[in-house]
């Protein structure tokens, strides 16, 4: 029998926890490459925009995942004045 999991998280994380924490990381994470990547900034302009260092924008776009919080992922998008707008939880969404 195989195993069929929702996403790759809930295959390789050990609890639910863990796997939703990497969620949610992952999708900020991709959201701030997105922008970088849209508004064509070097790695160095996008250091300034989030206020961090050029090193930590590295490890951001090399998705070093395990290197970020959701904290800190929310703060480099606060630093940037950029919002989250929608929560979504089990199709309910928060407002």
């Amino acid at each position: 029998m195989i195993e069929e999991f929702d996403s790759v998280w809930d295959a390789i994380e050990d609890t639910p926890e863990r796997a939703e924490n990497m969620k949610v990381r992952s999708k900020l994470m991709r959201v701030l490459t997105a922008h970088i990547e849209n508004n064509t900034m070097t790695q160095a302009q996008a250091a300034k925009f989030f206020g961090v260092t050029q090193p930590r924008i590295s490890d951001l776009v090399r998705g070093k995942i395990s290197v970020f919080s959701i904290d800190m992922l929310v703060n480099m998008l606060a630093s940037a004045e950029l919002r989250i707008s929608n929560i979504e939880i089990n199709g309910i969404a928060v407002v």
